[in-house]
Parts: structure tokens; sequence; C-alpha cells
């Protein structure tokens, strides 16, 4: 009966996921749908707004042939009445003077007629029939303005769609997943000089393996990219995953997306646990600062908040307890002078980063660790559970760090912001210059249970960052401090 009801079990697993592996394809299947009519009516406005720029094109070239022609037309003309208005008066004159000689001939006085003579003589030479030109300035040859349209016809009978460039390969082995930032490299199964740019799409997700297209975000896109490789940086890595795909385009056409690539992106992400918080500080999901009014404003918030979800819980609540359901609500409220806060998801295994700015007029702060049992009276580094370092600007700078009630001085200076790298299985808590990656200290002890992040703050506010990977460069520095243990690396440390 038990084997039977196992097989049973196994049978409905393998159906269940069967069903979501065709329902993900249907709904595959209607997104391409709806893609290839929108497509197809991108591309046929795309093609006619091509042809009304060849036909503007034509147009204008057109108008400006036709103007040429005139402007020649209009020269020719003018040379050509210029010249017969002066072979006109050339032909007047000499008609007059032919026959006045005509009728000089007809003279017996011999002075009369030698005069007579003379001035034809005179006025022959002056005559202008005799210096004109009898040859046109210009032709009538308009031959050199006309133009042959045999090629320009059989490139435009020889026009077709340029092919659709071929869907790139994403390199898997050469993408990069560091610092918060994610490389991209891909290149084409055979190479295509008709390629002009690629388009890079990307999206977060907590699902690992195929993207879906229902239940998920929408694609982000990063266009004109002309290499085969793009760095995404100053990520937040809120999501365990990202999907990329990517396309080639030419001048008129884009191609097939690539086989999207799913790479891992996880980081710890947490919020800061109000319900935690003493009550002279005003916490939000990433800031808490000191509250002069006592938590007054802050209570009446809480208690707003408490009655208003009585009902159904919101998303975003659901989202934050389902990341450590055992924190919130799990433990005392922080009271007396231990003005601190926890986060809200426990370290329990791995290699975890985040950073902390305080604000500039911050009178007192700390940031570290804490077991979850740490007392409401407890302060950060004042007892064997938690771990920090301090900050206390008041009258005069010190910087220290602090466990079980023992401190050790800092002599450096405070950064503006904090970096602390926790690793739970090597037993290293260790503080970092965020902008410097230099290291500030490090305690070194065996943690035997989970870790809350945890922060007292006391005049001021304090904004924390989250979903960091831990920088390249404290992973070199922290391999090089475990490599030269006893060295001066590694300072001296407080365990517990």
């Amino acid at each position: 009966m038990d084997a039977q009801k196992e097989a049973l079990q196994r049978i409905i697993s393998t159906l269940a996921n069967k069903n979501d592996e065709i329902q993900n394809f249907i709904d595959t299947l209607s997104h391409t749908l709806k893609g290839v009519q929108a497509n197809s009516s991108n591309v046929i406005a795309e093609l006619d707004e091509e042809f009304d720029g060849l036909y503007s094109i034509l147009d204008e070239m057109k108008e400006s042939m036709t103007n040429s022609i005139k402007q020649e037309q209009a020269h020719k003309s003018q040379e050509l009445q210029n010249q017969l208005s002066q072979c006109s008066n050339a032909l007047e004159n000499s008609e007059e003077l032919l026959e006045f000689a005509a009728r000089s001939l007809d003279i017996k006085d011999p002075e009369e007629f030698s005069k007579a003579a003379r001035q034809i003589k005179d006025r022959v030479t002056m005559a202008s029939a005799f210096r004109i030109s009898l040859k046109p300035k210009v032709s009538d040859n308009m031959t050199h303005l006309m133009v042959d349209f045999s090629q320009e016809r059989q490139m435009l009978q020889a026009l077709k769609f340029l092919p659709v460039p071929k869907a790139p390969e994403i390199d898997p082995v050469e993408c990069l997943v560091a610092d918060n930032a994610v490389t991209i490299v891909w290149r084409m199964p055979e190479e295509d000089n008709k390629i002009d740019h690629f388009v890079l799409e990307y999206r977060k997700t907590n699902f690992d393996g195929l993207p879906r297209v229902k239940d998920e975000t929408c694609w982000e896109l990063i266009d004109y990219i002309k290499g085969t490789e793009y760095t995404l940086s100053g990520l937040k890595f809120d999501s365990k995953y990202m999907n990329f795909r990517v396309r080639a385009c030419n001048k008129a056409v884009a191609g097939e997306y690539s086989d999207p690539m799913t790479l891992e992106t996880k980081a710890l992400v947490f919020s800061l646990d109000n319900t935690s918080s003493h009550l002279n500080l005003k916490v939000e999901d990433s800031y808490v600062e000191w509250d002069p009014t006592g938590g007054k404003g802050q209570e009446n918030k809480i208690k707003g908040k408490e009655n208003k979800g009585s009902g159904t819980p919101s998303p975003k609540r659901t989202s934050i307890s389902s990341r450590s359901p055992s924190i919130r609500g799990s433990r005392d409220r922080f009271t007396g002078e231990s003005y601190t806060v926890l986060g809200d998801t426990a370290i329990e295994s791995g290699q975890h980063y985040w950073e902390v700015r305080a604000q500039k007029d911050c009178k007192s702060y700390s940031v570290g660790v804490a077991y979850k049992n740490l007392g409401k009276f407890d302060q950060l580094g004042k007892t064997n559970t938690s771990w920090c370092i301090h900050v206390n600007n008041w009258l005069q700078t010190t910087f220290a760090a602090k466990h079980n009630n023992k401190a050790k001085a800092l002599d450096m200076t405070v950064p503006d912001r904090i970096g602390v790298y926790c690793d739970f299985d090597g037993g290293q808590l260790s503080f970092y210059n965020a902008s410097s990656k230099q290291l500030l200290y490090t305690f070194k002890t065996k943690f035997t249970q989970p870790l809350l992040p945890g922060f007292m703050v006391w005049c001021g506010g304090l904004a924390l960052s989250t979903g960091l990977q831990v920088p390249s460069a404290v992973k070199m520095l922290q391999k090089s401090e475990n490599g030269l243990s006893g060295s001066a690396t590694s300072l001296t440390n407080v365990t517990q």
C-alpha cells in the first residue's frame, strides 16, 4: 500500500511538472502570436515609411534637376538673344552704308565723289558687321543634362528584404558575475558583416531555469550595443537569478533572440526589523534614525499598522516574512539604553556582505552582528553574543572594536561607509572601509547560533545597503589575511 502511494505521488508530481511546463509553453505561444501580429504591423509601417522616403528623395531630385535644365535654357537663350540683337544692328548699319555707297556712285563732281568715298571707307572700317562673330556663342545641345536611370532602375528592381540575422550565442564560460555587476559575452554563429548593433534584454527572477512569460517582471532593454559584450554595473542583487537574452540587428531588421541565459545573482537581502527596535528609533526598511520624541509617533504608527494588518497580509509583508519567518515578532523590543535594531533575516551559513553609511552629525553608532537571544537591555559588543565596531563622536571621536565588554581601539580614520563581511562557516567577521576596501578589524571565532545584523544609533541616523555581493577586493584581502595568520594583516582577535 505504501509503495503504491509513493509511486502514485511520483506520478502526480511528474504530471504536475509536465502540466506546468505545458502551461508555460502555452503562455509563450500566446505571447509569440501577439508579437507576430504587432511586429507585422510595425514592419509594414516601416516599409511604407521607407518607400515614402524614396518618393520624397526622387521628387526632390526631379525638382533640382528641372531647375538646372531651366537655368541652362535661360542662360543659352539670353546669350543667343544678345548675339541676335548684335547681328541685327550690324546688318541694319551695313545695309544703310551699302545704300549710301550706291548713291555715291552717281556723284559727278570729282571733289564731292572723293569726299563721299573717304566717308564710305571710314565707315566700312568702323562697321560692326566686320567685328562680330558669325558663330553662335552657345549650342542648342541639352543632352549633357539628360539622366540615365538604367543602373538605378536595376538596383531598385533588385531591392529585396535584408536577410534576418541569426540568433547570437551567449558564451556562459566568458560571462562574469562579480561586484554587483554582470558581464554578458556573446558571439554570432557565423560571420555577418551586415550587423549594425545588438540588443540586450535582462530581468530579475527567483526561478532557476528558462524564463517564464507568466508571473515574471518585464524585460529591461539596452539598445545599440556595438560590441559583443556588455557589463551591467551598480545592480542590487535582490533576486536569486537574472535572465539574459541578446539579438542582432542590421539596418532594417532585428533577428531572433538568443537562447536565454540564467545566471545566479544571490546576495544577502534584509531589512531592519522594527518589531525589535528601541522605541527611540524611527525605523524604515533600510534606514534607522534617532527619534527625540521618545517613540510616541512611532508607537502610534506601529499600532496603526498592527490594526490595519489584522486581515490578509500585504504582498510586501508576506515577502519579508518569508525570508525569515522565525525572526519577526518572536523577541522583545530593545529598551533602556540599548538603542538597537536588528535585521530581519538570519545568517546561518555562507559568506555575506553589506554596507552602512552614518549621517555626518551622528553622535554615536555601532555596526555588527548578534545572536538572536541578545537581551533587550544588552548593548552591541558588551555581551559574548554580539560583535561590533563602535564610533563615538561625542566631544571627541573614538573608534573601537567591541565584544564581550572588551574594546580594542582602532587607530585610523572613521570611513564614510563601513562594509561588513561575515563568513559564518569560517567563523570570521571583518569590517572594511567600503570605499577603499581597507581592512578595519577582524573578529575570529566559531559562530554557534544563527546571526542577525545589528545596529545601534544615538542622535543621528544610519542608512543600510544590502543585496551586495562580497567585493572582489574583500575576497582577495580575506585570502591574504587567512594565508598570513599571525602577521600584521590580522589584528589581535577578540573571541568568545
